[in-house]
């Protein structure tokens, strides 16, 4: 753990094989910021046996897992580059999802219904305009204009607005026919039907119209050979997603004392807090491209990312609630639906002609924050 937190080569040398080495090293990039908040994870730890301080915890839980998302999205990125596309890209799916499902399932198990959603509610907005937006805006103060394919932002843009559908449905039933019991089975039905068209956009873009997707194509290019065996990725993966688990179940725990201590909903903490610290590995990335004037991937990542939380990990989550009855449903508030389609409509709105500059970077990112300031006087 040393070696990785205070970056000290020599050492590393001193204790590790060259092979090993090699790949640490190499690993040792993906930032020394995120290696020095893995400090956080004894500390929370440590605080959560021998004190009993939850907004302390809940803070230092939530410091201990931005690195952990990190190195997982590093790990499932390592493995995807040694796998053929259909098989990356479901794999990438799965696990580039992995700190959601794993906080959202703890979080049902403990009764945090509005929680999980709010933070569903958080990772969809928040990839679509605070992830495209600091994308765009780091790559305008770069470049005075820079373009993209929006043949591939036409398609995400369907889905999303097929996402809108699916999550606004439930919800207007659940208003004009309240305390339904019905409600439940139609969430399930509207949870397959999304199920579905998730499934058959994977195979839209990776293989039936996968020459559409130049944005994929250029994100091949631009990525590095892998720099560890998938074996080893693998292992690393595993050790992340076990830490995680662990962090994830300190960190909801002490969700509703941390909330009333801070002075914070329990809402804004699933929508801005969690939400970002899930996608925070994207989020990095996404402006890694875009500064490098590879703005195709960086939008791909964002909108992919909010299609995936939707489509892909609401189904699982109403299976999960399903089998284990923890009443999760898709009916959610209408300040939630009227946030996603604001960010849908705009985001629509700006891509339309292929172009952007820093500007409309900055008004995506003003979105989120008017959005993000309304929720903290949310009860």
């Amino acid at each position: 753990m040393i070696p990785f937190i205070v970056g000290r080569r020599n050492l590393i040398k001193g204790f590790y094989s060259p092979p090993l080495q090699k790949s640490i090293l190499h690993i040792l990039k993906i930032g020394r910021v995120f290696y020095l908040l893995l400090a956080f994870i004894p500390i929370s730890i440590f605080l959560y046996l021998f004190t009993k301080e939850d907004s302390i915890i809940f803070i230092a839980s939530v410091l201990a897992i931005v690195p952990l998302a990190r190195i997982m999205g590093y790990s499932t990125k390592e493995i995807s580059l040694q796998t053929n596309p259909t098989v990356s890209g479901l794999f990438s799916a799965t696990f580039g999802n992995a700190i959601e499902l794993i906080i959202a399932i703890l979080a049902l198990n403990a009764g945090l219904i509005q929680v999980v959603q709010a933070s569903i509610i958080g990772s969809i907005i928040g990839n679509i305009l605070l992830l495209v937006g600091l994308s765009i805006f780091a790559g305008g103060v770069r470049f005075k204009n820079q373009r993209f394919n929006n043949q591939t932002i036409a398609v995400s843009s369907t889905m999303l607005i097929i996402v809108v559908a699916g999550l606004a449905i439930p919800s207007v039933y659940d208003i004009l026919i309240p305390n339904n019991p019905q409600i439940m089975v139609l969430s399930s039905a509207v949870a397959v039907v999304m199920a579905f068209i998730y499934i058959a956009g994977l195979v839209f873009s990776l293989r039936t119209h996968k020459d559409l997707f130049d944005a994929s194509d250029e994100m091949k290019a631009t990525q590095e050979r892998p720099t560890m065996s998938r074996r080893l990725a693998a292992l690393i993966l595993f050790l992340a997603i076990v830490v995680v688990t662990f962090e994830s179940e300190i960190l909801v725990g002490t969700i509703e004392h941390a909330a009333k201590a801070i002075g914070l909903s329990q809402v804004f903490i699933g929508l801005v807090v969690i939400a970002i610290i899930t996608n925070i590995a994207e989020i990095s990335t996404a402006v890694h491209f875009s500064v490098r004037n590879k703005l195709d991937v960086s939008i791909e990542i964002g909108l992919s990312s909010a299609i995936q939380i939707a489509l892909f990990v609401v189904p699982i989550l109403m299976l999960v609630s399903q089998i284990f009855n923890f009443g999760f449903t898709l009916v959610f508030t209408p300040f939630e639906i009227l946030a996603v389609m604001l960010a849908v409509l705009i985001v629509n709105y700006l891509s339309g002609d292929g172009r952007c500059n820093w500007l409309e970077g900055a008004q995506l990112i003003s979105v989120y924050t008017i959005i993000a300031i309304a929720f903290f006087f949310v009860i």
